[in-house]
């Protein structure tokens, strides 16, 4: 795992989690990760984040697996749907943007797109130079995220989506 996001190892085995650190709880979902993976909950991000990215130990798989768990648990507990907050996370946004009448959005939005896409073209007609191969995996990993956003806002959230949160809440019913 050395050199790997520790965000995605967390959202490959806590997609719960996952979703809370991109939001108003993420210090709870940062406490629910350090307290599992290094058995305290004040830990730093940049501890959480080392312990995390440099394990190979497949015990830490299994602690976030469980952390997931209790952290889901708690959610629940608390009545709180983080779908749902984003979910209207989303709504507020599109409601701004019809009450302003802000262009600024969508021409980020097409500007972004058509640079992405360039971007790719570029890579895939003159190929990557192996001195810079791992900053370009890096940067296209990041615009890929940040494109799915952009599709998720104006298209909204993707059935697959409603499917694991489906899932979910039927695990917490068991």
């Amino acid at each position: 795992m050395a050199g790997t996001d520790w965000k995605s190892i967390v959202g490959s085995v806590a997609p719960t989690i996952a979703t809370a650190l991109g939001g108003p709880l993420a210090g709870m979902a940062v406490s629910a990760v350090s307290k599992a993976v290094l058995g305290n909950p004040d830990a730093t991000e940049v501890e959480v984040k080392e312990a995390i990215s440099k394990s190979s130990d497949p015990e830490v798989l299994l602690k976030l697996k469980q952390a997931e768990q209790e952290f889901a648990a708690k959610m629940k507990e608390l009545d709180i749907n983080l779908e749902r907050i984003a979910s209207e996370d989303r709504a507020s946004a599109r409601q701004r943007e019809m009450a302003v009448r802000d262009k600024t959005p969508t021409v980020l939005a097409y500007a972004y797109t058509i640079g992405y896409f360039a971007i790719l073209g570029v890579i895939m007609k003159w190929g990557v130079p192996d001195n810079a191969r791992e900053m370009i995996n890096i940067l296209i990993g990041i615009l890929s995220a940040a494109e799915v956003g952009i599709i998720t806002y104006y298209f909204g959230s993707s059935a697959g989506s409603a499917k694991k949160s489906a899932a979910m809440e039927e695990m917490l019913r068991r």
